[in-house]
């Protein structure tokens, strides 16, 4: 995560779906250590984690925890993204109080490889409908990521492309 940031990554989200509460909190402990002053933190879908841990925000998927709860839990101080796959889905979630938006999949991916790609025409969906910002995820490299820019995201969010590179 150091070199990733180092690299010019922004935002780091935690997403270990099956660790525990206590362990969870400790890796994104050590994770806020790395990124404060450096990178945004998030935590995937724990709210709770999110504010011990002093995160920017927390990620929810589509089906997860409504934005409105979780803005009662958290307060005004941590920023709520939400996960979307279609503009309507994107829409609602503006509605709902999310302050960005995750949109995808955009590309074919290996973590999602039965699934549907949606290609930038989605992105230039949400990007007529919405006015918070979002960034494109599912299958974004280094020979695709214009693409995801110039269809209106406003970021891109990557995976393999850091995570399977010899230098992050």
């Amino acid at each position: 995560v150091d070199m990733a940031i180092g690299g010019g990554v922004n935002a780091v989200q935690l997403r270990e779906k099956g660790l525990a509460g206590g362990p969870l909190l400790e890796l994104a402990r050590g994770l806020r250590r790395v990124t404060d002053g450096r990178a945004l933190l998030f935590i995937n879908e724990r709210v709770d984690v999110a504010v011990a841990c002093g995160a920017d925000g927390v990620q929810l998927g589509e089906d997860g925890l409504p934005a409105e709860a979780a803005r009662r839990v958290a307060g005004p101080g941590l920023l709520i993204g939400r996960s979307v796959h279609t503009a309507k889905g994107a829409v609602t979630a503006e509605q709902r109080g999310a302050d960005f938006l995750l949109v995808g999949t955009v590309f074919t991916t290996r973590s999602h490889s039965g699934g549907q790609s949606a290609g930038t025409v989605l992105l230039a969906e949400v990007a007529g409908h919405v006015t918070i910002p979002f960034a494109g995820i599912g299958g974004i490299t280094s020979d695709n990521v214009d693409q995801v820019m110039e269809a209106g995201a406003t970021g891109a969010a990557v995976i393999r492309a850091i995570l399977g590179a010899d230098d992050p």
